[in-house]
């Protein structure tokens, strides 16, 4: 188990305990977490699971692919520095701690 913490939009936080291998799209899912919509249920299709992660957690993960770069292209929210799909970001040691935000417009 990972703990990951979701900064919503409005700027409430939702912690949660997140289960290793799942996406951080399936976590939010799990615990409703508002502005993570999923509409393609985690194919990387749609870009309604927009997350924003911080500098010193992108460094530690794999690196966005290409098409997870071009999908962040259609995202309703504002692409920002740190944006990835929740649905390509599956949960292990190194998220233990994460702060994950939901950008606004989600």
């Amino acid at each position: 188990m990972a703990n990951v913490t979701f900064i919503l939009p409005d700027g409430s936080v939702r912690a949660c305990k997140a289960s290793l291998g799942l996406s951080l799209m399936e976590v939010a899912l799990q615990n409703s977490v508002t502005g993570i919509v999923a509409e393609c249920n985690g194919a990387a299709a749609c870009a309604t699971c927009h997350v924003i992660i911080d500098e010193d957690l992108a460094s530690r993960l794999d690196p966005a692919s290409d098409h997870e770069n071009d999908m962040l292209d259609f995202t309703t929210a504002a692409r920002e520095p740190g944006s990835r799909l929740g649905c390509q970001i599956k949960v292990d040691a190194r998220l233990d701690g994460a702060i994950i935000r939901v950008p606004k417009g989600m």
